[in-house]
């Protein structure tokens, strides 16, 4: 259960953004190292040594203490708070899933992140149906209570955004917070600042490509008690939304549509895969009542476990060996490995520092 929120000291603050600013570190890696070491500038000490032992040819760029404070400057003037897992404005949900950002740059009215959300997505080519009832859903939720949390795409995003201005709705960016896409929906985002807030963890100045907004939805899924998706065809990037949200143990909505439209396609068979049907608000509150009223927990997850970085060459090769370019999970590679898992957990880590190791959704990995 989480405690009153704690503050980091802007010593950690700075080493954290540091570490997760630096080569090769993501969100997994960051808090195997965190917990391991015990604090950031132990890890970051580390990190050099701990590359060469993945067999990395070169040191690894590590973040420098005057990069990071020229970030945590910029986003002082920005009006961005960087904030950390367990502080005050992150959103509690969203610190249980396993790859939580370490730090998430927020701003706007922070106190709509503490609320209870709900993820509205959809189609950016939306019907105009799908847009009228987004909106109306997202409304009738905002009046109930709900922060409405989603991605300012166009489509379904953008309209469950306008309907909860008043009463407070969440925008995840895929970019920097001075970096919005779509552009033309700047003017939606300083809207819904005033009563609803904008979270990232992009730098400023970075610009979202194509692999930035499935790490974005996996951030409206793990910040929601549920997620809706109003309209998806096949292949939609709002379904990778709602696999994201069942992975992470969240309710998966999905509102029914016409069998002969296209845009219907993805959420009907949403439908056909268990998720609930939904045709008005009360749909979504009555699931998610039981689940509200139960505290949030921070479960023991793959990075809770411990590391053994006293490996030899030939434990290190024989791992080394069972990896490819094709995904294998955690659990087959420790069985094959007939390794304690601490010691395999550690050789990843290496690896993956050293940039050879890539992580995919349900526990798989792989060689690069």
């Amino acid at each position: 259960m989480h405690d009153r929120p704690h503050k980091l000291s802007d010593t950690e603050r700075l080493n954290r953004l540091r570490l997760i600013r630096s080569d090769n570190v993501g969100p997994r890696t960051f808090a195997s190292l965190l917990r391991h070491f015990g604090d950031a500038a132990s890890a970051l000490e580390r990190l050099p040594d701990l590359a060469r032992r993945g067999g990395a040819s070169g040191a690894g760029r590590i973040c420098s203490e005057a990069d990071a404070a020229a970030e945590l400057a910029a986003c002082q003037k920005f009006g961005i708070d960087l904030v950390a897992p367990g502080e005050a404005h992150y959103p509690s949900r969203l610190a249980t899933i396993d790859d939580a950002p370490p730090l998430l740059g927020v701003r706007g009215a922070l106190d709509v992140l503490t609320r209870p959300m709900i993820g509205i997505v959809g189609s950016r080519n939306a019907s105009g149906a799908g847009l009228k009832f987004a909106g109306t859903l997202a409304r009738e939720l905002g009046d109930a209570g709900f922060a409405v949390i989603s991605g300012l795409a166009r489509g379904i995003d953008q309209a469950a955004h306008r309907a909860t201005i008043a009463s407070g709705t969440v925008a995840v960016l895929a970019g920097g917070h001075d970096r919005i896409y779509p552009p033309e929906h700047n003017d939606l985002l300083a809207a819904l600042l005033d009563q609803g807030a904008a979270i990232s963890e992009m730098p400023l100045g970075h610009v979202p490509r194509a692999r930035d907004f499935p790490r974005r939805n996996r951030l409206i899924s793990g910040a929601s008690l549920g997620v809706v998706i109003v309209e998806a065809a096949h292949r939609s990037g709002s379904l990778i939304t709602a696999r994201m949200a069942a992975e992470q143990g969240r309710e998966v909505f999905a509102v029914p549509g016409s069998p002969i439209d296209p845009r219907a396609a993805g959420t009907n068979d949403l439908i056909k895969q268990g998720a609930t049907l939904v045709t008005e608000a009360a749909d979504i509150i009555n699931a998610v009542t039981p689940i509200m009223e139960r505290p949030v927990m921070l479960g023991v997850r793959e990075d809770d476990e411990p590391l053994d970085f006293a490996t030899d060459a030939s434990d290190r090769a024989r791992i080394v060996g069972l990896l490819g370019p094709s995904p294998i999970s955690l659990d087959d590679l420790i069985r094959m490995a007939d390794m304690p898992p601490a010691i395999v957990r550690a050789v990843l880590l290496e690896l993956e520092l050293a940039g050879k190791l890539e992580r995919h959704g349900g526990g798989l990995v792989s060689m690069i």
